[in-house]
């Protein structure tokens, strides 16, 4: 019995493998039709593939292995719109980051505390509005404006993720924006 299995299985792998020497090449020129680059196609095809064979293994895959192909077609399309989105929903925060410390730099450096010809009211000014903030905010601000640190530096000094510590710049920056908004509307900052 167990002998027979053996065989079973290796007859799969030697099927599948067969079956992907064919049919590999036309896969692959369909997840780079579908993806944005050549790296994302080979991921999304990899993916498509693994969630294929663990149907397949586990008996629940419905069809045989004339349906793995029109599988592979679907599959590799919803991956390759997963990544699309995964990725321009990436470049939106970090290109939303890179504005909200641009909107904080008030002198050529940027950097208000250090900068000698700075407007000591406008310090003044951030300073209070920064304290106001709830800490796990304004420790984050602080460490990336004015410690120059990566998201990834403040989330080990904290003990937190990069993301969520870049999260945490992203609501803070907001809640300072806001507290700050009637020093601008008087032109103070």
């Amino acid at each position: 019995m167990i002998a027979a299995k053996a065989q079973d299985v290796g007859a799969l792998t030697l099927d599948w493998q067969g079956w992907l020497r064919v049919n590999g090449p036309r896969l692959l020129l369909f997840a780079r039709q579908q993806t944005r680059n050549g790296q994302d196609a080979e991921d999304a095809l990899q993916d498509a593939l693994v969630k294929l064979a663990k149907k397949v293994d586990e008996g629940t895959f419905v069809g045989g292995q004339e349906a793995w192909m029109p599988f592979l077609y679907t599959q590799i399309r919803r991956e390759a719109i997963d990544r699309g989105r995964k990725d321009d929903r990436r470049r939106k925060r970090e290109e939303h980051v890179v504005e909200d410390a641009k909107g904080l730099e008030t002198t050529e450096s940027g950097n208000w505390f250090l900068d000698s010809n700075a407007d000591g009211e406008q310090a003044e000014l951030v300073e209070q509005a920064l304290k106001e903030l709830p800490p796990k905010f304004s420790e984050v601000i602080v460490m990336k404006i004015w410690g120059d640190r990566t998201f990834d530096d403040i989330g080990k000094a904290l003990g937190i993720s990069l993301h969520t510590a870049a999260s945490r710049y992203r609501y803070g920056l907001d809640a300072l924006r806001k507290k700050l908004a009637a020093a601008r509307i008087r032109g103070d900052i």
